[in-house]
Parts: structure tokens; C-alpha cells; sequence
């Protein structure tokens, strides 16, 4: 077997557990990865010398394809509620047939490192078949030295073969798209599928799964940091505008996605960020434009036009368009992946609705609420069926990536808060004026400028009004911000439609808060909206 790159002196088949292959390159970097993606037909050059993939069937996450091994270590860690079991039999036969599968085949190796707070990090070693996909994962995860590559011994083993077709009968799976985590052994097992972020995603998992007994909160969000220190935690599902919003030229980002609490202050799980590029312009978002034009940026599903220049306006491929660059891209990233204990807290939703605020104020009973809630709502066109706006709730801001029952993540959360003195902010970034269809956008101006307030303190000297559904505070005049927007009863052109449009998602949030009732105190059960008959 023809071994190539920097790698430690242990073998390839000892730390791989894979063996017959045909070679193993080990820790390439940029160049001789996008030489050898562009060689073998995985991918393209852009104009500006990006590297643009497309990623077939799969064009996002296979969550509904995600097992995790049910054995004595899982059996009563795991939330089987929100987990798909495979017993170990299945698993082990799954392993024995990607080790089979691999046999004869050139495959790439990273030793990357999940955790820029080294006593809370992970090792990890990420085998793939693809070139791009080993490029991907060293762009996302952080690169351990020289020195540390030299003695790197794995914690876990990621095994990437998106050719191999599962059995779902032999397999234990729904279908050919398996991605199985073995919590016991540290092994993640992701095949039948070409999307990347399957990868990363299962780094996060196994955090999730690992940080909680050692009293860290593993979180789905980004971060950023002022001038004087002041972290800012920025929750939110796919689309409310993670990215976008951390991406402040004023503040030094920590991280887009994911990161953990602990004792010393939050940091980042990653060395890079996944930025959804849909309709992205140099004119919005400046610093994450800039990337897609930068050697070593890997984008994927974008539509090039005839000269080979990014149309992020077309989504004829998918909604889901993405760009997957290495954090020092950015110019005010931080270089060290670490911050202070944050003095804020944003949770992000995009209401469809045109219900929500565009920013209030949560009592740390409240921010538990929609911390477990993890409300935002999908739009009319972004999936097959979807004709009209759609709640979503998805626990913690990420209930895929959650092995564990919501409340352990919850009331982690809430007394991090409580220690800390957090102050906890909701903020919409979906539609005013009316639901998706009748409504506009909420302007990111205005978002922009109501979180400088929030995160400057200056909005806490403001003045606030209770809503009378959700029962948080709003503030009833910011500077800079037009005052109609702040109140979105008034934004629509037929109140009682709002006030019906509100009672529906109150009702809606009662709902699905019903599971999580036997879990938490009575003062989070009263955070829930009331099903008003009408607003003041």
C-alpha cells in the first residue's frame, strides 16, 4: 500500500482499521488536494479559484438516516426519543462491509481536532474516499502542528465512503444512506451519501454526547467577541442567520457554528465555517463574499455561470448552497477559538408567522423555554409539499445533533446563565407586515442595529411593553430603528389577522412544549405564550 503525507509512525491499518488498500494519503494539504479533486472528476475551478463540487442526490443532512449503536454504555444516556437505535450486531456487520468496500480503493486521512479549549477536545481521524471531502474536513475542523500531527493518537474515527450502498435489511438502516455512531468504540460509519456535512455534524454529535457529564454545554451557535471582551452567543437553526449576524466587522468572530461552555468561557468546536451562500452579495455580507473567492474554499452546489463566475442567486440545485472555508478567511477571526463567558445570549428564529418582535427581552425561565423550544418556520418553496409557512421546533437549536435528553442541555443552559448574569435576547429575523406571501423580510439593518444596542447594553435602558401572547418584553422605541416595526400588530394591515395568525403559533408553541413538561420546573412551564383572545 503506497502511503503519502504527514502522519505519525503508527500504522495506517492499526489507526484506520482498514486494510487491502490501494493508498492511503495522509494530512495533504490545499493544493495537493484540489490538484488530485480536480485530477480524478470530483470537482472544478471557479474563476476565482474556488473549488466548486456538486453533491448529487444529497444536497443536505440525512437525518432520518442517522443511527446511533443501543448497547450497555448508550442504553440510558441516549434520547431514544429523537435517536434511531442499531444493535451491535448490525453495526458490526456494517463495519465489516465498509472495511471490504474500501479494499483496493485510494483514500485520504485528516488528523484534525474538535475544541480549540484543549482539556475539552477531540482528537479526530477522518477517512474519506473523496479528495474534496478530505479538504472539506481540514478546512472545518482545526489543524493540530507539526509537532502534534507527530504524535496524534485518535479519539474518534470517522470512515467517509459515499459509494458504499447499505443493506437496510443486513444493516439495521432505513435505507442505502446510513450514517451510524458507535459511541462505545468512537467509530462514526457515513455511506451512500456525497454531502459533507455529514462529517462535521458527526464531530458535533459525539461533543454533545461527551460534554455534558464533564458540566460543559456543547452548543449549536456562533460567536463573537467586542473590543472589551464581551462574548456574544448567537443560537439559531439553518437559515435565521447564524453566520450572517456573528459576521460583524465591529466584533472579533469566535466561530460560526458550534461551540461549548465551560468554566473558562466558551470555544469554538471548529477551525472554519460552512456559510450558506444563497443570494449572498458583496453589498451584505462583505467578509463571507470575500471568501468565496479565495484558493481553498470549497463551494458546493453553487451554479456557475459561462465564464465560471457564482450565481448565488440561482438555486436551481438546491436552496442549500454552501461555502466551507478555513476561519482565518475571515479578517476579524479569532485565533485562538476562545472567549470570556458570554455577557449575551441571541436566539434566533426566521418567524414565517410575522408573529415575533424583532428583538425581546427573556427572564432566564423564558430563554429556557425557547432554548428547548428551538422555534423558527419554514417557507413555501424551500421543500417538496411546502405551501405555506410551517413551524419548526427543533430542541436546543439543533434536536439532530442531540444524543442526549433535552432538559440535561436545558438546565445546563440555564444555570450557566443564572452563574453568569446572561442576558438573553429573541430575536426575528423572519417577516413583518404580514406572514411569507403578504409581509417583507425584516431589513437586516434594522437587526443589525437593535443587536448593536443589545449588545452594547444601551437597550436595557429602553422601554419595554409585555406582549400580551408570549409575555416577553419588547422595547418600544430603539434609535435608529423604525418604531412601527417594533410592534408587529401594527405592521399588519388587518390586526385581527394578526391576532388570529397569533393565537395559531401560541398554540402551536403549547404544543409541542408538552413533551418537555415531566423535565422542568414549574417557572419554565409558565414561560409558555397565552392563547390570547386579543391583543391591546
Amino acid at each position: 500500500m503506497e502511503e503519502i503525507g504527514i502522519r505519525n509512525p503508527t500504522s495506517g491499518i492499526e489507526t484506520t482499521g482498514l486494510s487491502g488498500l490501494s493508498s492511503l494519503r495522509w494530512n495533504l494539504g490545499e493544493g495537493e488536494l484540489v490538484e488530485t479533486a480536480i485530477r480524478r472528476g470530483e470537482a472544478k475551478l471557479t474563476s476565482h479559484g474556488a473549488l466548486l463540487v456538486t453533491t448529487g442526490q444529497h444536497t443536505g443532512r440525512s437525518p432520518k438516516d442517522k443511527f446511533v449503536v443501543r448497547d450497555e454504555t448508550t442504553e440510558d444516556r441516549i434520547w431514544w426519543d429523537n435517536n434511531k437505535p442499531m444493535s451491535r450486531e448490525a453495526f458490526e456487520r456494517l463495519y465489516a462491509d465498509f472495511q471490504a468496500h474500501a479494499q483496493g480503493r485510494d483514500l485520504f486521512v485528516q488528523d484534525l481536532v474538535g475544541g480549540a479549549d484543549k482539556a475539552n477536545a477531540i482528537r479526530a481521524r477522518v477517512v474519506t474516499e473523496f479528495a474534496w471531502h478530505s479538504l472539506f474536513i481540514r478546512n472545518l475542523l482545526i489543524r493540530p502542528s507539526r509537532e502534534e500531527l507527530a504524535s496524534f493518537v485518535p479519539e474518534l474515527t470517522i470512515i467517509d465512503l459515499p459509494s458504499f450502498r447499505a443493506d437496510p435489511e443486513r444493516h439495521g438502516c432505513r435505507t442505502e444512506t446510513v450514517i451510524a455512531c458507535d459511541f462505545s468504540r468512537n467509530i462514526i460509519l457515513i455511506g451512500g451519501t456525497t454531502y459533507a456535512g455529514e462529517m462535521k455534524k458527526s464531530v458535533f454529535t459525539v461533543l454533545n454526547y461527551r460534554l455534558p457529564e464533564t458540566g460543559v454545554m456543547p452548543m449549536h451557535c456562533s460567536a463573537n467577541v467586542g473590543a472589551a471582551g464581551d462574548a456574544a452567543v448567537f443560537f439559531g437553526l439553518s437559515g435565521t442567520g447564524k453566520t450572517t449576524l456573528s459576521a460583524d466587522p465591529s466584533r472579533t468572530l469566535v466561530g460560526d457554528d458550534e461551540h461549548g461552555w465551560g468554566e473558562n468561557g466558551i470555544f469554538n468546536f471548529e477551525g472554519g465555517c460552512y456559510a450558506k451562500t444563497i443570494r449572498l452579495s458583496a453589498e451584505a455580507e462583505p467578509e463571507i463574499f470575500a471568501t468565496t473567492r479565495m484558493f481553498g474554499t470549497v463551494l458546493e452546489n453553487v451554479v456557475l455561470d459561462e465564464n465560471r463566475v457564482p450565481d448565488f442567486d440561482d438555486a436551481s440545485l438546491t436552496e442549500n448552497t454552501r461555502a466551507a472555508y478555513p476561519l482565518h478567511f475571515i479578517p476579524n477571526a479569532s485565533d485562538t477559538g476562545l472567549a470570556a463567558h458570554p455577557k449575551n445570549i441571541i436566539m434566533l428564529t426566521a418567524d414565517a408567522f410575522g408573529v415575533m418582535p424583532p428583538i425581546a427581552k427573556l427572564t432566564p425561565d423564558q430563554a429556557m423555554y425557547h432554548f428547548l423550544s428551538g422555534y423558527t418556520a419554514k417557507v413555501a418553496g424551500t421543500e417538496k409539499g411546502v405551501t405555506e409557512p410551517e413551524a419548526t421546533f427543533s430542541t436546543c437549536f439543533g434536536a439532530p445533533f442531540m444524543p442526549r435528553h433535552p432538559a440535561e442541555y436545558g438546565n445546563l443552559l440555564r444555570d450557566l446563565i443564572a452563574r453568569h448574569g446572561v442576558d438573553c435576547w429573541l430575536v426575528s429575523t423572519g417577516w413583518t407586515g404580514g406572514a411569507y406571501g403578504t409581509g417583507k423580510r425584516m431589513p437586516i439593518r434594522a437587526t443589525r442595529a437593535l443587536l448593536a444596542a443589545a449588545l452594547d447594553g444601551s437597550l436595557k435602558g429602553a422601554e419595554f411593553r409585555t406582549d400580551p401572547h408570549f409575555g416577553f418584553q419588547v422595547p418600544v422605541a430603539v434609535p435608529g430603528v423604525e418604531a412601527a416595526i417594533l410592534d408587529p400588530r401594527s405592521t399588519w394591515a388587518d390586526p385581527a389577522a394578526y391576532d388570529a395568525q397569533a393565537r395559531k403559533l401560541a398554540s402551536m408553541f403549547r404544543a409541542n412544549f408538552e413533551k418537555f413538561e415531566d423535565h422542568v420546573e414549574a417557572g419554565v412551564i409558565d414561560a409558555s405564550p397565552t392563547v390570547a383572545l386579543a391583543a391591546e
